[in-house]
């Protein structure tokens, strides 16, 4: 039995609310330790975060969140010391894979073979890092084409959003409708026993 596992999120400002706040809460009920990152953030410092909801639009709608707190400095950060990564959507990974510590850390967890879970637009980072040659992932479909652009097959998501794809040490999945199903798997992933309502 697998136990507590140190988690490393990396959020930024507009990060989609309930992609960090779910998954956070999520992992800290299970006893894993998350540290939350932010570019230009100090521990203590908040980002704020997106609400987007699907409401019949072309597009989702978007309302300003909470605000959701840093814990550890990027700079600080050492990949190896972590046990797996989670990458929220939301409107912050269209500039957090302009960074290259972010992106340096994101290979670290493709190297050395360690859980990653991207959602929404958190594979937008995936593809800037360049780990998706070859691999398969979901996304929300916006982000199909980028996806596409560097070697990934693109997993269409069911008409719910609701749905997870495994590709080996990856879990994607395409918007917040689907955190049971993303955590779940990473949570398989990591080697936390879990149940399963059948």
């Amino acid at each position: 039995m697998a136990g507590p596992r140190k988690i490393l999120m990396i959020v930024g400002d507009y990060v989609e609310d309930y992609e960090c706040m779910v998954p956070l809460q999520i992992l800290q009920t299970v006893g894993h330790v998350v540290d939350v990152v932010a570019p230009d953030k100090s521990v203590d410092d908040t980002v704020v975060t997106a609400v987007h909801d699907f409401e019949g639009d072309q597009t989702y709608s978007e309302k300003r969140g909470h605000n959701f707190r840093v814990t550890t400095e990027l700079s600080d950060i050492k990949a190896s010391d972590y046990d797996g990564l989670v990458l929220p959507g939301g409107r912050s990974p269209e500039y957090l894979r302009l960074n290259e510590l972010v992106l340096d850390i994101t290979r670290h967890f493709f190297e050395a073979n360690k859980p990653v879970a991207a959602i929404c637009h958190g594979p937008q980072i995936l593809a800037a890092a360049g780990v998706l040659q070859a691999r398969t992932c979901c996304a929300y479909p916006a982000v199909a084409p980028e996806l596409a652009a560097n070697g990934c097959e693109y997993i269409s998501p069911n008409e719910y959003l609701n749905n997870a794809h495994v590709d080996g040490n990856l879990v994607t999945a395409p918007a917040w409708p689907a955190q049971p199903a993303w955590m779940r798997e990473f949570l398989v992933l990591l080697g936390t026993p879990i149940h399963v309502a059948e």
